[in-house]
């Protein structure tokens, strides 16, 4: 006889069928033309894992997180987290888990996955949007903290999951880049999500925006965040903390626990820590921001995000001599490295690319890819993807979501943005018409 679920243990995570919590956003659109009910190895639509409870055996707890791992498209752990547990519903979830997994289907075209990305989210836009002259460049190119929210809800609606650009491609057995297999469930989308500029600049000070990443009490990674009265809060308040309370919900939200890059510059520090031992050599504190920016770094990595370089001092890769670019990467490589740790990912600052539809080589490409770097970020707010792989490298061109681009979709002037969300049920009321 099958062991009953406990009440409330049944209002639980309902995992790889990609069905998502009562109560959450309405379930990810499947386009009809995608959806065959009658399909052989449909996910079936009853993967329910009961929830983690004080007084369940240690089997249920693995149960539990199996259910969350498989949500997540991540059946090969999940399965392995259930090896040795041989009670019923512990065979129940292993074939549950079985069957999803012959309900997925491997993403057509590698090269035809989007990027959308974002700077540091305006959390009080009474401070931000205040007539100043910071104002008008918060409005090309910020978006709030309500409108990152609709954004993000609206992705999962339409069916995208996050992936980070390791699931896209790798180095195989013979040294080169390969486009790798990303296995989801009928019309669900992967999706590359970025945020520019994860430093928290001393010139955002007082207009609104976190200040900083940390870790909480309870060990999460959270922002710091101080309002008009001067009150400190600790919450979400920008892209990381906000993404990964969303995912936390939305497991299936997220490919194999991908979240998505965070790119960094160096000359005031990173993460909200003033961290260049260069501009920052008489700061008593600088020791201690180091170490809290490392600490904080670690967790952010093994939740699930990847580090990129914006360029130590965001400089203009494609105007900038050899030279400059040369002590620009040396500065990265001694303050900004040993903090984030190594990273193959390159966000070309203004997306100021060093070439264009052409291959990559010349002396700029070289001293690059000698530094480690092997998957390169550009932006073009035209097309819904753009990707060009080379046995060395991999480029990806991304959509801008930011105020510039909302007044584009809204002239009608090659709307991309309509692929993911519409502008118009997005904007926040309280963001002044742009000049």
């Amino acid at each position: 006889m099958k062991p009953r679920i406990r009440p409330r243990a049944a209002a639980a995570l309902v995992a790889a069928s990609g069905l998502i919590l009562s109560g959450c956003v309405p379930p990810p659109y499947i386009p009809p033309s995608q959806y065959d009910p009658t399909a052989i190895g449909e996910a079936p639509q009853s993967l329910v894992f009961p929830s983690q409870d004080a007084e369940g055996p240690t089997e249920a707890e693995r149960i539990e997180k199996a259910g969350r791992l498989a949500a997540g498209y991540d059946y090969a752990a999940a399965t392995k987290l259930l090896a040795g547990a041989e009670g019923a519903a512990a065979r129940d979830a292993r074939a549950e888990i079985e069957a999803a997994e012959a309900g997925t289907v491997v993403w057509e075209d590698n090269s035809k996955i989007s990027h959308l990305f974002v700077h540091s989210l305006i959390v009080d836009p009474r401070r931000a949007f205040d007539g100043d002259s910071r104002q008008q460049g918060y409005l090309d190119y910020m978006v709030t903290l309500d409108e990152f929210r609709k954004v993000v809800a609206e992705l999962h609606r339409r069916g995208f999951v996050l992936v980070n650009p390791a699931d896209i491609a790798a180095v195989d057995a013979n040294g080169k880049l390969t486009y790798k297999d990303i296995r989801l469930l009928r019309g669900r989308k992967p999706l590359v999500l970025s945020e520019d500029d994860v430093s928290y600049y001393e010139y955002m000070e007082g207009d609104g925006f976190a200040t900083r990443l940390l870790i909480d009490g309870d060990g999460k990674v959270k922002n710091e965040y101080e309002d008009a009265a001067g009150k400190k809060h600790i919450g979400a308040y920008d892209v990381a903390p906000v993404i990964d309370e969303f995912v936390e919900k939305n497991p299936d939200f997220s490919y194999r626990g991908a979240k998505g890059v965070l790119a960094l510059t160096g000359y005031n520090g990173v993460l909200g820590y003033r961290t260049s031992t260069s501009e920052y050599a008489d700061s008593k504190t600088l020791a201690s921001d180091i170490e809290a920016a490392t600490k904080v770094a670690t967790a952010l990595k093994e939740d699930g995000w990847v580090f990129a370089s914006h360029t130590w001092g965001h400089i203009n890769m494609a105007a900038s001599p050899v030279q400059r670019i040369k002590r620009d990467l040396a500065r990265w490589e001694a303050e900004v490295r040993p903090i984030l740790g190594d990273t193959d990912q390159f966000v070309f600052p203004f997306g100021a690319d060093i070439s264009g539809v052409q291959k990559y080589t010349g002396d700029k490409y070289e001293m690059l890819r000698k530094a480690g770097f092997k998957f390169f970020h550009g932006i073009d707010g035209t097309t819904a993807a753009w990707m060009q792989k080379d046995a060395d490298y991999l480029r990806q061109a991304r959509i801008n979501v930011d105020g510039l681009q909302f007044a584009k979709e809204e002239r009608g002037d090659r709307p991309v943005l309509k692929n993911f969300f519409e502008v118009k049920k997005v904007i926040d009321p309280r963001r002044p018409t742009s000049k």
